[in-house]
């Protein structure tokens, strides 16, 4: 079962929720690369058309990684989180191999999709955008950047979703008590930067669960494992001027909104093989 399945079977068994719906999603994040074709200024035209709004740009240096954040058009839907990689910060010959990839791709792809047909934009999501890669090809990337190995076999798949531990019930409701609810049916976290990553003002808490390792297969018929999808947890906290709310008159506009970098950097390494290895089961 996925961590996912896991984890939403395990909240109902103990009667945390009734329903799946009981859970807000906090935010969708996708993986791209940063060439002129593809990238953040693609992928997110399926989201301005649907009413979201361009927020805050994030810059990764040691990642090489830009990143941008949308707010929904309305509170109940997910932010949306999209990232790229900055192709032209890596060494030709890294740059090469990558646009072995991309330079499949001849125009936008998303220029060509009907943005209000659901069906067809779903699709292209769980569609490939260029050929399966060699594993020499994914391990020499992954040497440089396991976010570029990631994206170059996953494509757009889907990265990670996040569950809103605010709007759980007050016993779940914090990121200690849900890391322990995750520990205790076997979901390993995300170490780095500690298992609870907390923004400068101390807002913003955010925890992930590791990523499941998937049976992957290569160009030449080969199978090995490499990171999947994982599952993020956020805590919101209320911010000062809405102190005095009563938990039932609390909405999301009420609390922390956007993303910090220094949590985000770290939230990305859930794929990678320094969390993958040790599969650690932990919380702070």
């Amino acid at each position: 079962m996925s961590d996912v399945g896991k984890i939403l079977s395990a909240l109902k068994k103990k009667g945390i929720i009734n329903d799946v719906s009981a859970i807000e999603n906090d935010h969708i994040a996708f993986r791209t690369i940063g060439v002129p074709q593809l990238g953040i200024q693609s992928l997110e035209k399926i989201f301005l058309h649907h009413g979201y709004t361009a927020k805050d740009d994030f810059y990764f240096e040691h990642k090489k990684i830009n990143a941008r954040w949308y707010a929904p058009p309305q509170e109940y839907l997910p932010r949306i989180f999209i990232s790229e990689l900055r192709v032209n910060d890596f060494p030709e010959s890294i740059q090469q191999i990558i646009r072995s990839f991309t330079d499949e791709v001849k125009v936008d792809p998303v220029d060509h999709l009907d943005l209000n047909n659901a069906a067809q934009v779903d699709e292209f999501l769980h569609s490939p955008l260029w050929r399966i890669p060699k594993w020499s090809e994914y391990t020499t990337l992954a040497e440089v950047s396991e976010y570029a190995s990631w994206v170059i076999y996953n494509k757009y798949y889907l990265n990670h979703f996040t569950i809103s531990v605010h709007n759980l019930p007050a016993a779940y409701s914090t990121l200690e008590a849900f890391n322990d609810f995750l520990v205790s049916i076997g979901i390993s976290l995300n170490s780095a930067g500690g298992y609870i990553k907390t923004s400068q003002d101390g807002l913003l808490r955010q925890s992930s669960s590791v990523s499941k390792m998937i049976d992957a297969t290569f160009a030449e018929g080969v199978v090995h494992q490499i990171s999947g999808s994982y599952v993020e947890f956020a805590e919101r906290k209320v911010l000062e001027e809405f102190a005095h709310l009563a938990s039932s008159q609390i909405e999301r506009k009420h609390r922390r909104d956007g993303f910090e970098t220094a949590n985000a950097d770290k939230i990305f390494e859930s794929t990678y093989l320094s969390q993958t290895n040790t599969n650690k089961k932990g919380k702070d």
